[in-house]
């Protein structure tokens, strides 16, 4: 209700919502993308970051969105309108206000957004911070929260929470509100085709 009265009252000035898939890294963003980009979206994109054993269906990403917080033009956005891009939680706040956003926000058990971390950071040999999980946690907890508030706050914004889990079990729950949270005008049955429950490797402890 509270999102629709938003919308009225604030949306179509900036032209066509850009479709904004958010979440915690490893949170099922990817496979959002995905989906959104077979049900008949185009993404936003550069291709820079390719398929890897991670994410073995791509990335979806645009290398310049991640420099959000330290950019004063961020005017290239705006060729997003229409378009679906990928942005991570911390960055939403760094989104101008001369866009209208449908935020997708994915939600993921911490544990195993921890646990798929840890096993991509392990394979790029890359150095992990200090903190430890329970400290993470409680970081990645805060920064959720941080997101909701804001998106449903800002009137140039639309929340919509995805679970990833839920998501897995259940795609055609997912693809059917997803599309009903865009208007109906993708194609369901293909964005269905976009989830892979064989990639569900990193599952929370019984």
């Amino acid at each position: 209700m509270l999102a629709s009265l938003k919308k009225k009252l604030f949306g179509g000035s900036n032209g066509d919502p850009i479709v904004v898939v958010s979440g915690l890294p490893r949170s099922g963003t990817s496979m959002m993308m995905n989906m959104l980009h077979g049900g008949g979206l185009d993404v936003l994109s550069d291709g820079e970051r390719v398929a890897d054993i991670d994410n073995p269906k791509g990335y979806f990403e645009l290398e310049r969105v991640k420099e959000l917080e330290h950019e004063s033009d961020k005017s290239y956005l705006q060729a997003g309108r229409g378009k679906v891009l990928k942005v991570i939680s911390f960055l939403i706040k760094d989104l101008p206000d001369d866009n209208d956003y449908d935020v997708i926000f994915m939600r993921r058990d911490l544990g195993e957004v921890l646990k798929s971390q840890a096993k991509m950071i392990d394979r790029l040999g890359t150095t992990d911070t200090d903190a430890g999980d329970e400290a993470m946690k409680e970081a990645y907890r805060n920064d959720i929260v941080r997101t909701r508030l804001l998106c449903r706050k800002n009137p140039n914004m639309r929340l919509l929470e995805v679970h990833y889990k839920q998501t897995i079990e259940d795609p055609v729950e997912t693809a059917r509100s997803v599309n009903a949270f865009l208007g109906g005008r993708l194609d369901e049955a293909a964005m269905v085709a976009g989830v892979d429950g064989s990639l569900y490797r990193n599952r929370a402890s019984s």
